[in-house]
């Protein structure tokens, strides 16, 4: 199979004209059951998505897998996968609905190679079975190419889970054994140098320059453990996993959401600029009055918000910038600035996304000049880090994050992510300490 042709592999099932197969989903509710217990057992395919306002989401198995690669990626997909949802049919509420859940490689001529090995540049998975859970309750939902066969998962699935319902991820930390960094000080100050001289010289305008460190664990790491402790430490974050079951498992607590779509209305934000946490509130405000005082923080936010603006206004009828705050974290304080919009017509949230990415806050300004510095100066392969991650459905209505704070585990071994916006003044060393920074959230729930 062709898999950057934008095919989609199926679980079986009789092909119709257009070469996709009728699915069937049945769904029941469920009481006093843990989400991620239908992720325990065999080694299948599985996602995880989780809001901070309530909604979460775990899904093993295929029904349906949408990949692409190329420029024409975004099309592919959802071309495809509206083949397929337009022959689905669902029996159940609608927040048990079926949904892909997947993403997208930062670069769309991605190809797959370790640590990135099973991650083409695009690829969204159909669950055969998904547990979904919101404020009003949690459902289970089975996926099949027959009736039949979508009750018998569904009823199967159903009593496993009701007489093992599971207690959440289980484990200690996996411990970390090593640690290695993809590019030394040294390194990092010839690569901001030679984006300022690109800043000076009129091609770039901003560039977010990122790091890798490889982690050596001192044991098997259970990645649903790990989410469900960054989840406790980060309640206000998002967080991730795919794992397309033929290579490692990329998982994450991002804060920053790409976008949000239900009907015409969308929600995305500007998340850029960055400082610690103070020992005490009075300390906390300190960092804050610095960067809302800095020029150089505004103006790297401000070149976020306005891409942003220029990005959505083409496919919107109304838009809304709202006034700037504080986004707070455990470890770090970024400012942020809402952004909302009424489309002007019938858009599928992968439109959204596809006019979105890369926001300024993970690429760059121009967008070409930042893509083309970042292949040029980076010393790793940024996979799906720093890209869009998440789900949506038949309707087109769906919800992405930014694959920041984030790594891909593969075996006892963990690549972790994290970058810092470049601009006119700044200075080498402050931006090493600010990517040092941003790998803590996940590095520290390893050890």
């Amino acid at each position: 199979m062709d898999r950057s042709s934008g095919d989609s592999r199926l679980a079986g099932g009789t092909n119709g004209a257009d070469g996709a197969a009728d699915l069937v989903s049945r769904s029941r509710e469920l009481e006093g059951v843990a989400a991620d217990a239908i992720l325990d057992g065999s080694a299948a395919a599985r996602v995880q998505w989780a809001t901070p306002d309530g909604l979460e989401l775990v899904g093993r198995g295929i029904a349906a897998e949408f990949t692409a690669g190329g420029t024409g990626r975004f099309d592919r997909l959802r071309d495809r996968a509206n083949r397929v949802f337009s022959g689905l049919v669902h029996d159940g509420p609608d927040p048990a609905r079926p949904r892909a859940v997947g993403g997208v490689a930062f670069h769309d001529g991605h190809e797959p190679t370790p640590p990135w090995t099973g991650f083409p540049a695009a690829s969204f998975i159909l669950p055969r079975v998904q547990v979904v859970r919101t404020d009003d309750g949690t459902w289970l939902t089975a996926v099949g190419d027959r009736a039949g066969e979508a009750d018998d998962r569904l009823e199967r699935w159903h009593d496993r889970l009701t007489v093992s319902p599971g207690t959440g991820p289980r484990g200690s930390t996996p411990g970390v054994a090593a640690t290695r960094r993809t590019t030394s000080p040294a390194e990092w100050t010839t690569q901001v140098e030679t984006a300022l001289e690109r800043i000076a010289d009129g091609r770039l305008r901003k560039v977010v320059l990122a790091q890798a460190l490889s982690v050596e664990l001192e044991g098997p790491i259970d990645v649903a453990a790990t989410l469900e402790r960054l989840g406790r430490q980060y309640p206000n974050c998002y967080r991730f996993s795919v794992d397309h079951g033929t290579g490692g498992t990329f998982f994450g607590a991002p804060p920053e959401r790409l976008v949000s779509k239900r009907g015409q209305r969308v929600e995305t934000e500007a998340l850029a600029g960055s400082v610690p946490r103070g020992e005490t509130p009075a300390e906390d405000e300190d960092h804050v009055e610095r960067m809302r005082g800095d020029e150089k923080f505004q103006h790297e936010h401000g070149l976020v918000v306005d891409a942003i603006r220029e990005q959505l206004a083409p496919l919107a009828r109304d838009l809304t910038v709202s006034e700037q705050t504080i986004r707070r974290l455990a470890t770090i304080q970024h400012l942020q600035t809402p952004i909302e919009a009424t489309l002007s017509g019938d858009r599928h949230v992968l439109e959204i996304v596809e006019a979105l990415h890369p926001t300024p806050a993970v690429g760059g300004v121009p967008p070409d000049a930042a893509w083309e510095t970042i292949r040029e100066t980076e010393s790793f392969d940024r996979g799906w880090y720093a890209a869009p991650v998440g789900w949506f459905d038949a309707d087109g209505d769906g919800e992405f994050a930014v694959g920041l704070r984030s790594g891909v585990a593969t075996d006892e071994q963990v690549t972790l992510f994290a970058g810092s916006g470049i601009v006119a003044d700044s200075d080498s060393d402050e931006e090493w300490d600010e990517v040092q920074l941003k790998f803590r959230p996940v590095l520290d729930e390893l050890k």
